[in-house]
Formats: C-alpha cells, sequence, structure tokens
C-alpha cells in the first residue's frame, strides 16, 4: 500500500525539544496533526511510528516519545500528496514552522490547534481511520 499518512497526537504539557537540525522547537500542550507520506510500504511506515523503540530519523521521532498517539488517518494514492494535504490542514491549523518538510517547499508538516480544530480538519479530508472503530 501506497499513500499519506496523518498522526493525530495530544502533547500532555508544554515541551521545548531539540529537533535534529531545527534546532530548540517550543510545544505547546494540545493537539498535533503531522503528515507524511510513504510510497514505499505505507503500513510499515506507519507500525514505525507507532513503536516505541526505534532510531530516530525524521522530525517526528523527537516529538512522538511525548505524546499520546489519538488516531491515525491514510489516503492511498501512488502520487504523492503529502504537500497536497498539509497544504489543506495548513488552512485550519497553526503551523510548527520547517518542521517535517526538510524536502520539500511546504512551510511545514505538522500543526496544532484544540482538539475539536483538529477534528473538524480532519474530518473535511478525505481519508480513512487506520484503527478500525468498532460498536461494541
Amino acid at each position: 500500500m501506497k499513500g499519506t499518512y496523518l498522526l493525530v497526537m495530544e502533547l500532555p504539557n508544554e515541551t521545548s525539544l531539540q529537533v535534529g537540525k531545527l534546532g530548540m522547537v517550543d510545544f505547546k500542550k494540545g493537539w498535533y496533526v503531522y503528515v507524511g507520506s510513504a510510497l514505499n510500504g505505507l503500513e510499515q511506515r506507519i507500525q514505525r511510528h507507532l513503536r516505541s523503540q526505534k532510531k530516530i530519523h525524521w522530525h517526528i521521532d523527537y516529538l512522538l516519545p511525548f505524546t499520546t498517539m489519538v488516531d491515525v488517518f491514510y489516503k492511498e494514492s501512488n502520487r504523492k500528496e503529502e504537500c497536497i494535504i498539509a497544504q489543506e490542514v495548513a488552512n485550519d491549523l497553526r503551523s510548527i514552522p520547517r518542521f517535517g518538510c526538510s524536502d520539500c517547499i511546504c512551510q511545514s508538516h505538522l500543526f496544532y490547534g484544540s482538539s475539536q480544530e483538529v477534528l473538524r480538519t480532519i474530518d473535511s479530508l478525505d481519508v480513512t481511520s487506520y484503527f478500525p472503530h468498532t460498536n461494541p
């Protein structure tokens, strides 16, 4: 499977982190959406992000240990749509400058907002939850 994914996370406390070459980044308490892509194994990439033990490779790897994963969404595609979706998310949420976009011209691939803003934004996108929700 190929495509784009969105990690929806909650950061329980304000946090300042050294994020690779970005330097120190201040993160507010709240909800975050990270937009990424995997054109060579979408499921494997998502599973990697869900693991707690991994080598730090991407900007998001610095932040994930401090967050709780709320949900993961994806959109299957053979085309790289990461930047298109990031632009859509940027229309509704605040961005963390230069985070996760060192290989493109986007302002960011990490966005911040209230839980309501994040959920409303996700609902407006053509994405599917990676975790099937079941009724009891």
